[in-house]
């Protein structure tokens, strides 16, 4: 993923979200503010882009965004429920419509077992109570790589709550001739009814 990718996602949601008079907040720990930095680069953002959070430290998530300390201490911040509580406190702090948090390992220090580099957690939620979370696990693929993919799949989520919530499909319905075959006429007593032919011309 290049630069180039996340600049035309960051269009493609700016553009969106202006049709749809949608505002964003962002709450980044291991991109550090790559995504808002993303989305503001692209000129008149400031009317969808309402502010970022980098929170880097715990003490930064707790304090800005209010993830719970019971939260960190048992999950960690590299985890589901941290990046959920914090696009929550995003959303919630920024009185905006659309949150996306992301916490993660870079490298190329910081893995812990069960949390190898290369570890991402995202959260988006959405004003009408809609959260999606993922995990990625990019790999030992280098810091910059991480961060660059990081923010690629942040605009991606972005992109699948600002487009709203997918109705369900329709059943098709077939033609009531297909469905319901003909059924023979028959009188009150259960004998068929029989036909008749019309006489033949002379």
């Amino acid at each position: 993923m290049s630069g180039s990718d996340a600049r035309a996602l960051s269009r493609s949601l700016l553009d969106l979200c202006r049709m749809r008079k949608l505002t964003i907040a962002t709450a980044e720990s291991c991109t550090g503010g790559l995504v808002a930095g993303a989305l503001t680069d692209i000129p008149g953002s400031s009317d969808v882009i309402d502010r970022g959070f980098v929170t880097y430290s715990n003490d930064a998530k707790r304090a800005m965004l209010g993830v719970k300390a019971s939260t960190l201490a048992t999950f960690g911040a590299v985890s589901k429920e941290t990046a959920t509580q914090m696009a929550i406190g995003a959303l919630e702090k920024a009185g905006v419509d659309l949150a996306v948090s992301i916490t993660g390992i870079a490298g190329p220090g910081g893995a812990t077992p069960g949390k190898p580099v290369g570890l991402v957690h995202f959260a988006v939620a959405a004003r009408d109570g809609r959260i999606i979370h993922r995990e990625h696990r990019f790999g030992a693929i280098g810091r910059i790589a991480v961060r660059q993919r990081s923010v690629v799949e942040a605009l991606r989520m972005l992109m699948e709550l600002a487009r709203g919530p997918q109705a369900p499909k329709k059943p098709r319905r077939e033609a009531a001739s297909r469905l319901r075959p003909r059924a023979a006429r028959t009188l009150r007593g259960g004998t068929p009814v029989k036909r008749r032919r019309p006489p033949p011309r002379a």
